[in-house]
């Protein structure tokens, strides 16, 4: 029979914060992966926006890229908007109403563990949401540019920061009601006329839509998976807002 070693350890001391974050991540992505309502939010509606462009051909030129290759990218950048903004926003807002956070306060996890293990789960949700789409999207006729496929790789996990991070601010300061509907209309707004699934050039104004991280997402994409080229203008805009999320989520998140 073996013998439990109670022995104290010569220096105790907590995990790492990574082992912490990723922790919290594979914890988060579980409750993701069983949430019929989140699978919705994060993976159904950006399947349902590609076919819907797909199928009307709305990008479709004489000469020019094809609707399924101009539509991708930014479906993609739509889906780190559902699982970071939406998903985490309302799923965080509601934790903070039944106290779920209110434990994880008395834990060594802290703000920057909470911020950083929910952008951790987003991006194990995200790996999962680039296969289905990308699957979908080749079927149709997808042909991404290959020497970008890094830089795209760059430009969704600042985006999953930054939207996880505005998705963590909202739900960490206002009440879940109010987070449910901000982070809904946002996600239509920002998906609709922010850049992300329409390039901006299509937009009068385009010049202030420009510095919202939904274009810039949005472009970075575009411009890594059509042209294979890093829009590094687009890239200092999205760590840009990262930071600031982030930094806001840090100074004024609320447990409870």
């Amino acid at each position: 029979m073996t013998t439990l070693d109670l022995t104290p350890v010569e220096k105790p001391h907590s995990a790492s914060l990574l082992a912490k974050v990723l922790a919290q991540g594979r914890y988060e992505t579980r409750v993701t992966v069983t949430n019929g309502e989140q699978l919705l939010v994060s993976i159904i509606l950006p399947l349902l926006a590609l076919a819907g462009l797909y199928f009307t051909g709305l990008f479709d030129t004489a000469t020019g890229p094809s609707t399924i290759d101009i539509a991708t990218p930014g479906v993609l950048a739509l889906s780190v908007l559902s699982s970071g903004l939406t998903g985490q926003g309302i799923a965080t807002g509601f934790d903070r109403r039944y106290g779920v956070l209110q434990y994880l306060a008395t834990t060594p996890l802290g703000p920057i563990g909470l911020l950083l293990g929910k952008a951790a789960a987003v991006l194990m949700v995200q790996a999962t949401q680039l296969i289905v789409i990308g699957t979908v999207a080749a079927l149709l006729g997808w042909s991404p540019n290959i020497s970008g496929l890094g830089y795209a790789i760059i430009f969704i996990v600042l985006g999953v920061m930054a939207f996880t991070g505005l998705g963590l601010l909202i739900a960490g300061t206002v009440r879940p009601e109010a987070t449910l509907a901000i982070t809904n209309i946002s996600w239509v707004i920002l998906g609709a006329l922010g850049g992300v699934v329409f390039p901006v050039a299509e937009f009068t104004g385009s010049v202030i839509i420009d510095y919202l991280p939904s274009a810039a997402l949005g472009n970075g994409l575009r411009a890594a998976l059509l042209d294979g080229v890093f829009d590094l203008g687009s890239c200092v805009i999205l760590a840009l807002w990262a930071i600031v999320f982030g930094l806001g989520t840090i100074r004024w998140f609320k447990w409870r």
